[in-house]
């Protein structure tokens, strides 16, 4: 049997990118999103996902640590951030500062606490959480996140790892531009075996492992087909980031911009839910994991 959840990263971004992963669930193939708590698009996100009743669709939280404010008043937080109060600009950055001990783990399960309690008070239960830039690859930064998951009832995580066969050696001869992400996954697989043991200690569900973070910000229907016809039995996660390349958008740090309409437009096609429905693969939401 292979099941699996496809999860629209970057809820509450901007209007667009709200709109787009609606309308991917709506009219496409999208079961899941996960909703950033400290987003300009938020109130907006919150109430479009109180109004979804789509199924399957559930909520979880995009738990962002870099690129962005914290939802806690800076001065709590002040290894999670620089001296003009926002988090560190990129997840390299992040990742280094974690290894270098300079990141208080107290300060960062209080920050994640307070990103999860604003979807609660926001009217929406959470289903699992995921982090911005996959960050919760790193133990220094995984331990209190879930932590912070279990003290606010959530249940499941992202489990950020791609299978070591996702993107044939042939498709990497095709997508030049894939080689220096899929040399990155593949090094930080090394870490797998300890990133599970502490969720498995946690308590916390995880899917088997997530596609489509090699190919983020390529993605087309050749890519799309290649990954689905590689996933193994099981449960997995296919991570995507549809949105509307609008004005809104033109104000946000992101590299993912063209990239987000050529996704919703993949996501909302027939011919891509006749595709996963000819490799009998179950879609299932993060609530069925």
């Amino acid at each position: 049997m292979r099941r699996l959840i496809i999860n629209a990263d970057d809820f509450g971004l901007t209007r667009g990118v709200n709109n787009a992963i609606v309308e991917a669930n709506q009219n496409g193939v999208v079961t899941s999103a996960t909703l950033m708590a400290n987003s300009n698009a938020f109130a907006d996100a919150a109430a479009q996902a109180k109004q979804e009743t789509s199924t399957p669709f559930s909520v979880g939280c995009h738990l962002v640590l870099v690129d962005g404010q914290p939802v806690l008043p800076p001065v709590r937080v002040p290894s999670l951030t620089k001296s003009t109060n926002d988090f560190r600009r990129g997840v390299g950055e992040l990742a280094l500062a974690a290894r270098q001990g300079k990141l208080d783990p107290s300060e960062l399960e209080n920050e994640a606490v307070a990103q999860f309690r604003k979807l609660w008070e926001s009217g929406i239960e959470p289903s699992h959480f995921d982090t911005h830039k996959h960050a919760h690859l790193f133990p220094e930064i995984l331990a209190p996140s879930l932590r912070a998951a279990r003290t606010c009832g959530i249940v499941a995580v992202r489990n950020p790892f791609e299978p070591r066969n996702s993107i044939s050696f042939s498709l990497l001869a095709k997508y030049r531009s894939l080689i220096k992400r899929y040399v990155q996954v593949q090094l930080l697989r090394t870490t797998r075996s300890r990133w599970m043991q502490q969720v498995r200690k946690s308590g916390l569900k995880t899917p088997d492992g997530s596609f489509g973070i090699i190919t983020t910000g390529d993605n087309d229907a050749t890519l799309f087909r290649a990954l689905l016809e590689n996933m193994p039995e099981g449960t997995w996660e296919l991570v995507c980031h549809p949105g509307y390349n609008d004005a809104d958008l033109d104000k946000v740090h992101t590299r993912l911009r063209a990239s987000r309409v050529k996704e919703l437009e993949l996501l909302t096609s027939p011919e891509t839910r006749q595709l996963i429905q000819s490799l009998d693969i179950e879609l299932i939401s993060y609530r069925q994991l």
